[in-house]
């Protein structure tokens, strides 16, 4: 049996594509006593143990910044043929789905549905776009990234577009502003959130406690079950 991993034997790489609210991030996971470097560089993010892909900006351009940087083929390898944990952060989130109504790029593809804009009827039409500042999630699932967050967690959100899953299965939790929007997502080893979770204070940090510990190589019964393997 392979030894038991704790969080400073783990090595998280943050995905550098010239999108993401990055130096946040790394300093969330000092905080929390994991290492974490930032790294654009195919060969650092091949031996990656888990990656965060964040993101802040618009959809085809990020999705250009991967293909400029030969990322894309690689990560789907990574992500998908290896299983390596992922955590997509708002942009990053959106990427992981098949397109968006922002632009005319493919996404990844990991995710079936497409990120669309807010759209509002009745007295919601005042609401600003985009949505921004403090909101709460609706649990859809369990899953461990979301545990022992408690009743009172909320989370910092920036965003005008949000993903609408194909599959139900993969909407890990959903957000009302408005209308009610997809807020997280999961499908195997990949984790997505809409909201910030490196400006979200202590329940952010939790998040990515929980990411480092607990997201890993999915039990083999689907590729949709969210129970993650120590």
């Amino acid at each position: 049996m392979p030894r038991s991993r704790n969080a400073t034997d783990i090595m998280i790489t943050v995905i550098d594509y010239g999108m993401g609210n990055s130096g946040s991030i790394l300093n969330m996971f000092v905080r929390i006593g994991t290492q974490a470097i930032l790294s654009g560089k195919p060969a650092e993010i091949a031996t990656a143990d888990k990656l965060v892909l964040p993101g802040v900006g618009a959809f085809d351009k990020g999705m250009d910044q991967l293909h400029r940087l030969g990322l894309v083929d690689l990560l789907t390898d990574k992500v998908i043929a290896k299983q390596t944990p992922i955590l997509g952060i708002c942009l990053g989130m959106q990427l992981f789905a098949e397109s968006s109504e922002e632009g005319e790029r493919h996404g990844l593809g990991w995710i079936g549905g497409r990120a669309v804009r807010f759209k509002f009827d009745g007295v919601e039409n005042e609401l600003p776009i985009p949505h921004m500042g403090w909101n709460t999630l609706a649990a859809r699932q369990d899953h461990p990234v979301l545990a022992d967050l408690g009743d009172s967690s909320r989370f910092y959100f920036v965003h005008s577009y949000h993903v609408q899953c194909t599959d139900s299965d993969h909407v890990l939790a959903e957000t009302r502003y408005g209308t009610t929007f997809v807020s997280a997502v999961a499908k195997g080893s990949i984790v997505g959130v809409q909201f910030h979770p490196e400006k979200s204070l202590r329940w952010g940090m939790q998040l990515f406690r929980r990411f480092v510990k607990n997201a890993g190589v999915p039990t083999a019964a689907s590729d949709s079950v969210l129970a993650i393997a120590e």
